[in-house]
């Protein structure tokens, strides 16, 4: 076997070994993110749609999300990137239960496939979706006028009454990218155990609530006479 010399920047530096262990621990760069539609390179922040029969995601360039979005007939449809909490949100212990969502979390859109508004919670499963009653969202909506400018397809209210019931937390309310709804159920999938949860995933939860609270501009609701 001939002798391997280090040659370049190893020469004579008497710690070649040295320099490789340096250069293993460097951490890999990042893979370039590429649009989902036309293959081009992605920038760190980029738009995303939502295909509207399908409920599903993609990552977007901005000549993609100009053309295929935005316009009547579209298959796809821009995702907002703005999210708000909504402080003065009215909701009562009673139209929270009349939804008989079986956990205290959950996310509400409107679908303009079928012009209904939809109800999902996250579970270890992903997201289930539940019976909404049209009547009970009504009356929501009705108390909170900032639901009736819900974009269809890509905005939600997101509802977090987690620890509300025992007055440890109070409950959450917030108008976000849809997007941001399913992060969160990816989180749940990816570190629920066994029946309760696990400590890991409620620490995933109040860190995913944390950031959103701290990215959302804050809307009052004005007062009424």
């Amino acid at each position: 076997m001939s002798e391997i010399s280090f040659t370049g920047q190893f020469s004579g530096s008497g710690n070649a070994f040295g320099t490789l262990r340096d250069l293993a621990g460097r951490k890999a760069p990042r893979p370039l993110e590429r649009c989902e539609l036309c293959g081009a390179g992605l920038a760190a922040e980029h738009p995303h749609l939502v295909e509207l029969g399908e409920r599903k995601f993609s990552c977007s360039c901005e000549a993609c999300a100009m053309l295929f979005s935005g316009h009547e007939g579209a298959k796809y449809k821009r995702m907002p990137r703005d999210a708000s909490r909504l402080a003065d949100f009215h909701m009562t212990d009673a139209q929270w239960d009349s939804l008989m969502i079986p956990i205290n979390m959950a996310f509400f859109f409107t679908s303009s496939q079928t012009g209904k508004v939809a109800v999902l919670y996250p579970s270890p499963a992903g997201a289930i979706e539940s019976l909404l009653p049209v009547d009970a969202w009504s009356d929501i909506v009705a108390e909170n006028p900032a639901l009736a400018n819900l974009e269809s397809d890509v905005e939600a209210l997101l509802v977090n009454r987690v620890g509300h019931a025992r007055q440890a937390a109070p409950a959450e309310y917030y108008v976000v990218p849809i997007d941001e709804c399913y992060k969160l159920v990816g989180l749940i999938r990816l570190h629920w155990q066994g029946l309760s949860g696990g400590t890991e995933v409620w620490q995933e939860i109040g860190r995913f609530f944390t950031e959103l609270r701290g990215k959302s501009r804050e809307v009052r609701e004005e007062p009424r006479a």
